[in-house]
């Protein structure tokens, strides 16, 4: 068995990966060449067509269905159609992120204030956002609110494919760390010497905590509560959402209350509960926006 594994991951890192690379090479490009508001109406073109066929496809009607109960079997389907068309848009707006003028008729920001007033606290500081509506836009919020930043990923399992994603975050100011250890070790120092980060904190992770999430329990990372305690760091909620086409608005909501307690266990669940009813009130008001397709709950 472990042979036939390591064939497995042989078979990937020399044909199945590169394959997808080039594939996925040959998109971006095709999309890069078009002006935006072509490409994203094509990404969503695509995205109804393919997503609603694929298998994974059955994941996001469960998660909707468990999320949402009172909606119809048409109503879920409804938004599914919509989520793959926001899906297919986001991917062919990757390009042109970094194109995107903060303040521009492409993205209305609103509540700014709220953002800058970690500018100049004289503390390390978060932002937290969810994957909704086009979350590649996030990468601007270190340019609006005009500081250096760090920002954690998820690595593709396919470095042909992660490269893609740097190249199309060339517009975010500061350094972009892939989620494990040693990024883990590099963000630390970063909010230790006083430096902001900003984070995705709606993926499940397995070795995370339990935290209700739309009723269920989710596994969640505790990292966000975790470094807030330790180095006193503000978390200001930061939400994407798309309007019409390749135009978006991005909220900088106001800091959270904090209140400690001699419960430092109790504290991080507190503060992650607070955030996911925070993502969850985003993803209630405009379900077709997130990801449904993520294995958030246990089944």
């Amino acid at each position: 068995m472990a042979r036939k594994n390591s064939n497995i991951s042989h078979f990937q890192r020399f044909f199945s990966y590169p394959l997808q690379g080039l594939f996925a090479h040959m998109f971006y490009w095709l999309f890069a060449a078009l002006p935006i508001d072509t490409a994203s109406a094509i990404g969503a073109r695509i995205g109804r067509w393919v997503g609603p066929k694929l298998s994974v496809t059955r994941r996001a009607r469960r998660n909707l269905e468990r999320a949402f109960p009172e909606k119809t079997p048409e109503e879920i389907q409804i938004i599914i159609g919509d989520m793959w068309d926001n899906l297919g848009r986001s991917i062919g707006e990757v390009p042109h992120i970094h194109k995107i003028e903060p303040g521009s008729d492409r993205l209305e920001v609103v509540g700014l204030a709220n953002g800058l007033a970690l500018k100049d606290d004289g503390k390390p500081g978060q932002f937290f956002t969810a994957h909704i509506g086009n979350w590649e836009v996030t990468t601007l919020v270190a340019r609006i609110v005009g500081m250096e930043m760090m920002s954690v990923y998820r690595a593709p399992d396919n470095p042909w494919v992660d490269s893609i994603f740097n190249r199309a975050r060339q517009g975010f100011r500061g350094e972009q760390v892939p989620k494990g250890p040693a990024g883990a070790r590099k963000l630390t120092a970063f909010l230790k010497n006083g430096g902001h980060a900003a984070m995705l904190v709606d993926q499940k992770m397995n070795n995370g905590i339990a935290v209700p999430f739309f009723g269920r329990d989710a596994m969640t990372a505790p990292a966000l509560a975790q470094f807030c305690l330790r180095y006193d760091t503000p978390l200001v909620p930061v939400r994407v959402e798309r309007l019409q086409g390749a135009h978006f608005r991005m909220t900088f909501y106001p800091q959270m209350d904090i209140v400690e307690t001699d419960d430092r266990h109790k504290d991080i669940l507190t503060i992650m509960t607070d955030v996911n009813a925070i993502m969850e009130g985003w993803i209630r008001e405009r379900p077709a926006q997130w990801l449904w397709l993520h294995r958030r709950w246990p089944d």
